[in-house]
């Protein structure tokens, strides 16, 4: 799969088109870019999908933004398996912020992308003040020679497969509800770094993955499994918050402790797949009471693990 950088094709080569964020890739998403591939394989032109950086709603309004699922380089293998090949990402600033809906028809579907066909969620709104929509799309199609369809609605048991649904979810602490709606379990990938030594010091070294740019979706203890280390997934228990025992970190930590297995693995990245939360972050009154909780953490993600072993198998 092909990522390039702004909304023109070096080759010039028309395409099957579909635009949005896709944070999270759940199973709406996934049945959007499944007809996304399948139109795509019927005309012969490549797939691409024309995504924004950063997202514009941490643009406009930075601090009450939500908080992201994915990051683009967790999205590129779902991406890829979805059988997307070709993702634009187009920067997202003052400039692009005041592009008009025709100005949008123009510069990116007909002469950037050379849209043939066009596939969209149906409340896709775009241009300077959301003026853009799907009537305005279909007319614009009748005149530069592409088609335009709408995506309906995915439901999951009823409910409505959203990316606000799954922060929803993951915020309440209810992993099983996150992974229905995201066919997978929910995870985060990162590199290993170099923390200050306060695990070991405690008897449960763990790996730290530090958020440079994102707020996480869900904070607490949990039970996980670390992917990339071994051969197959390892069961640990991970922490992620601000550490308040300790006098609190600027940014969240991502903290995991490895169950039954030990390594060098700094610098390495990994994938933490999250499947259910122990508890919430707390502040200790002691390091030994941070500890003895954490070894009751540890016990009871064996615990959780001893009784769901078949139910991690997929992560």
């Amino acid at each position: 799969m092909q990522v390039l950088r702004g909304f023109s094709d070096p080759g010039g080569r028309p395409c099957v088109l579909t635009i949005g964020n896709f944070d999270g890739l759940h199973l709406g998403h996934q049945a959007l870019l499944g007809l996304l591939a399948e139109e795509a394989e019927a005309r012969g032109l490549p797939a691409s999908l024309l995504t924004f950086e950063p997202h514009p709603r941490e643009y406009f309004a930075p601090d009450d933004a939500p908080a992201r699922l994915t990051s683009l380089r967790e999205k590129r293998p779902l991406l890829t398996a979805c059988g997307v090949d070709r993702v634009h990402v187009q920067r997202f600033d003052a400039h692009f912020a005041r592009l008009g809906a025709q100005e949008f028809i123009d510069a990116i579907l007909v002469r950037g992308l050379k849209a043939r066909h066009l596939l969209v969620g149906d409340d896709f709104r775009f241009g300077d003040g959301r003026v853009g929509d799907f009537a305005l799309l279909q007319a614009a199609g009748r005149q530069h020679g592409f088609t335009v369809e709408a995506m309906p609605t995915l439901a999951v048991a009823g409910e409505r497969a959203s990316s606000s649904a799954v922060r929803k979810t993951l915020a309440e602490g209810d992993l099983a509800h996150a992974a229905r709606l995201l066919g997978r379990p929910y995870g985060m990938t990162g590199r290993v770094a170099h923390g200050d030594r306060l695990g070991r010091r405690l008897g449960f070294p763990t790996l730290n993955l530090p958020f440079r740019h994102r707020r996480p979706a869900l904070s607490g203890v949990f039970a996980v499994t670390v992917e990339d280390l071994a051969a197959t997934p390892i069961p640990g228990v991970a922490n992620v918050g601000w550490r308040p025992t300790v006098g609190g970190t600027p940014r969240p930590r991502l903290e995991v402790h490895l169950l039954d297995w030990q390594g060098d693995c700094y610098s390495a990245r990994v994938r933490v797949n999250f499947f259910h939360k122990l508890r919430g972050e707390s502040r200790f009154p002691s390091l030994d009471a941070l500890k003895a909780q954490i070894a009751l953490d540890a016990a009871a993600a064996r615990d959780w693990f001893s009784r769901h072993d078949a139910d991690t198998s997929r992560g």
